[in-house]
């Protein structure tokens, strides 16, 4: 296997081996929680899920970690514009959150940690900085000198002749020009909640943004990590101090692969209420997309790619789904039947070379429109396999297998129906027919109209009635 990425910090294309042969330790940016994440927000967290899969799919044993950020500016504000203790108001955001995760059918991470459950952790980053001489005190708070760390800007590559000596910037997010110290430790501030202090041996305040990442990622995963990987506005400043200070504390590489997703736009243009273009998952499902066909789009376009998002595109995705279901509907219908046309050694190949080329995909910084293409065209040569009366039931049954096993990885197909549902279809199905040979087209109707409300579409063919789960 030759797996290889495009590693942000070199700037192109490396090869990929992990620092335990066979296990990937893997560190996620997630949500900062004091709103109801986005579409965009989505399309980063549906690419990271999709990535796990694929790395699983290529053998390897994966641990994702992916933090929740409950405690910086925004969340303050929120609290207090809330008058809520500051758990109270992040708690309903991270429930919305997994809300989200679980309708796009993405596998949970190992560990959620959030940053209000390891402010000890982050205690002691700011110990062994300052006692390795990167901090120094001023207005209450510690900052982290860039000028002690003189590897500062590799990630970004941020110019940093523009910097200002001894300017420090206190906002956890600030405009990618500036180049300043950072704050590792925050005093308390007057107006701000005792909810969202600690007292410590550093005072009494907060951690900074940044280094709640650095505590986090290396508790659970080490001081050296596999991956790290995040939206593209996160390699300056976020990630870029983030390696500052997890290398300034402990003298070792922080991470060995920074991966990066591009970001989302809408017909054209950046996301924004202002606007009118901003979307949450569930405004686009008030339009009457499924779940599947939303990842489908999010999970389209190459993930260094812009993926423009607009609601043709998301038609799109629900026609490509129906293709995928429709073929495996009547693969499951040949692979059932009785009796055979004869083996197919040449279309067995041919399962064999799609297999082939969409591990090839995934191997190849896992370019998920690539993985697509090769399934379709897979797709097209089975249609027209079955159409032409070539398939045996053992082929049919090795087609759906691929169809199954490669969406392990896309996770855009619905669930594989189990026994008892199957039963109880075909069973409504019968009843149906009957009614209609006895012309009680009421009857007919609906047993139609009852399977539609649960989900399942009956459509009639020459070859009889089909059924599947709507798009």
């Amino acid at each position: 296997m030759s797996l290889r990425l495009f590693d942000t910090a070199a700037r192109s294309l490396v090869d990929f081996e992990p620092l335990r042969p066979g296990k990937i330790g893997l560190y996620t940016c997630g949500p900062t929680v004091y709103n109801r994440v986005h579409i965009g927000n989505l399309r980063t967290f549906v690419w990271e899920d999709v990535m796990c899969r694929a790395f699983r799919s290529l053998g390897f044993d994966v641990t994702q970690v992916m933090n929740l950020t409950d405690i910086d500016d925004k969340t303050i504000r929120g609290a207090i514009a809330e008058g809520l203790p500051l758990r109270d108001f992040t708690d309903r955001h991270i429930a919305t959150f997994f809300e989200d995760l679980k309708t796009l059918n993405v596998i949970p991470a190992a560990v959620y940690p959030r940053a209000t459950d390891h402010v000890p952790e982050m205690v002691e980053i700011v110990k062994k900085l300052t006692e390795r001489g990167h901090t120094y005190e001023s207005d209450g708070s510690i900052w982290f000198r860039i000028a002690s760390f003189p590897s500062y800007g590799k990630l970004s590559r941020v110019d940093l002749s523009s910097m200002k000596r001894g300017a420090r910037v206190a906002d956890d997010e600030y405009e990618k020009e500036d180049v300043r110290d950072f704050a590792v430790w925050k005093g308390a501030k007057e107006g701000e909640p005792e909810s969202a202090l600690w007292e410590t041996e550093l005072g009494k305040g907060r951690p900074g943004w940044h280094l709640e990442c650095s505590a986090m990622s290396m508790k659970y995963l080490g001081e050296t990590l596999d991956i790290h990987t995040g939206a593209v506005d996160n390699v300056f400043p976020h990630h870029e101090n983030e390696v500052a200070q997890s290398e300034g504390a402990t003298g070792k590489t922080f991470v060995r692969f920074w991966l990066h997703a591009e970001h989302l736009i809408v017909d054209g243009e950046k996301m924004a209420k202002s606007k009118g273009n901003f979307y949450t998952l569930p405004d686009v499902l008030a339009r009457g997309f499924s779940p599947r066909a939303v990842r489908y789009l999010l999970l389209s376009v190459p993930y260094r790619q812009k993926l423009n998002f607009t609601f043709d595109a998301l038609r799109g995705a629900v026609s490509a789904l129906e293709r995928l279901e429709s073929l495996e509907t009547r693969l499951g219908e040949r692979a059932g039947a009785a009796g055979a046309d004869g083996a197919s050694e040449a279309f067995r190949g041919r399962v064999e070379e799609a297999r082939r080329s969409v591990r090839a995909a995934w191997e190849d910084d896992l370019n998920s429109a690539a993985s697509l293409g090769a399934l379709f065209a897979f797709v097209k040569e089975a249609n027209t396999a079955l159409e032409g009366g070539q398939l045996d039931p053992a082929d049919a049954a090795a087609a759906r297998a691929l169809l199954r096993e490669v969406d392990g990885v896309l996770g855009v197909l619905a669930p594989a129906e189990d026994a008892s549902l199957e039963a109880e279809v075909e069973a409504k199905i019968a009843a149906r027919q009957d009614a209609r040979k006895r012309r009680d087209f009421a009857a007919s109707d609906a047993i139609r109209d009852e399977l539609a409300a649960r989900g399942i579409l009956l459509e009639d063919t020459p070859q009889g009635v089909r059924w599947r789960r709507k798009s």
